[in-house]
């Protein structure tokens, strides 16, 4: 088992930005591809970004792509989600997840473990 908890989110207006977190416990973390999701309402969990376990391998979803940045400090057993130049449109509710996994997953089935999830509010 892994368990995640996520931080970081906010209310930020347009263009502005926020660094989102998550720290994981339990089984290795260092050997999970980790990932960031979010889901807006009324809509399905959409994947954002992804990063392999070594760190050498990212994956980023079009709409975020050259504004959000992943990366993942294994000896602190955390990953994090820079987003810089924020939209309305990124407004949801961010999840941090796990896949077992070793290399840069991108759907939702293919990751096990998840977060709670953390509110991102960006106003207009």
């Amino acid at each position: 088992q892994v368990q995640l908890v996520e931080s970081g989110g906010g209310l930020v207006q347009a263009g502005g930005s926020l660094r989102l977190s998550c720290a994981a416990s339990g089984r290795t973390f260092s050997w999970n591809a980790m990932g960031w999701f979010r889901q807006a309402p009324g809509k399905e969990r959409e994947f954002v970004a992804a990063i392999s376990w070594y760190g050498g391998s990212t994956y980023y979803a079009d709409s975020v792509k050259g504004r959000f940045t992943i990366s993942r400090d294994n000896a602190k057993n955390t990953v994090s989600l820079q987003m810089n130049s924020l939209k309305p449109e990124d407004t949801a509710v961010y999840y941090c997840a796990a896949s077992q996994a070793g290399g840069v997953v991108h759907t939702v089935a293919r990751y096990d473990y998840w977060g709670q999830g953390t509110q991102v509010t960006v106003s207009s």
